[in-house]
């Protein structure tokens, strides 16, 4: 009787130092674990890209990140920049060392007012260089070649809207050359504008409040 019960004790004995030994291991185990997790996050918060982002360098704010033209999030070109790049308007950028000029393909006197004058004012509203000296530069050029008030004013019903955009842009540089290129049209075309001022002036006055 004394033999089975101390064969009985014995067993409990081995049982109890098994379970003890498995919670240990398992203990360990988790342990070990906890401790490579935190390791990894350490190392992940001390790169130096996760440091410039929880302290950023002055020089971030001089030097931003540019945008890739290629991604999906970057902007679709104006109409405009779109046509410039394309080679759709017959001029281009000359780099002067005291001021820019515009190099024309083709003598300006021998161009076509329909679309290009249009489009030269659709590029008034630009905020961007080159876009915006090409815009203000050739459409003040074009108007003033022989014969312009003849080709201008048949376009004034579409050239109207677009000049009256670039009086109400937010932009204060872009209202300084709608209101240039406004004066610009008024002197070639003379009284054929006045019908088309109430619009216009309103614009101006709207602008002038703001």
């Amino acid at each position: 009787m004394q033999k089975s019960e101390g064969s009985g004790g014995t067993q409990l004995k081995n049982r109890a130092r098994g379970d003890y030994d498995q919670r240990t291991s398992s203990s360990t185990q988790i342990k070990h674990r906890n401790a490579v997790q935190g390791s990894k996050s350490s190392l992940s918060t001390s790169s130096p890209e996760s440091a410039r982002k929880l302290h950023p360098r002055p020089s971030d704010k001089l030097n931003p990140k540019t945008i890739n033209p290629f991604g999906e999030q970057s902007r679709a070109p104006s109409a405009f920049a779109a046509i410039y790049s394309k080679g759709g308007i017959p001029c281009r950028l000359v780099h002067g060392s005291v001021k820019h000029r515009l190099q024309w393909e083709c003598p300006p006197e021998s161009l076509s007012f329909d679309p290009l004058l249009i489009t030269l004012a659709e590029g008034l509203r630009e905020t961007k260089h080159p876009y915006t000296f090409v815009s203000k530069e050739g459409f003040r050029e074009l108007l003033l070649v022989r014969g312009a008030s003849e080709k201008a004013v048949p376009l004034l019903p579409r050239l109207i809207p677009v000049l009256k955009a670039a009086l109400v842009h937010s932009d204060d540089e872009v209202f300084e050359r709608g209101l240039n290129a406004l004066v610009q049209l008024s002197v070639v075309v003379g009284p054929s504008l006045n019908d088309h001022l109430k619009h216009l002036l309103t614009s101006v006055s709207t602008a002038e409040i703001r």
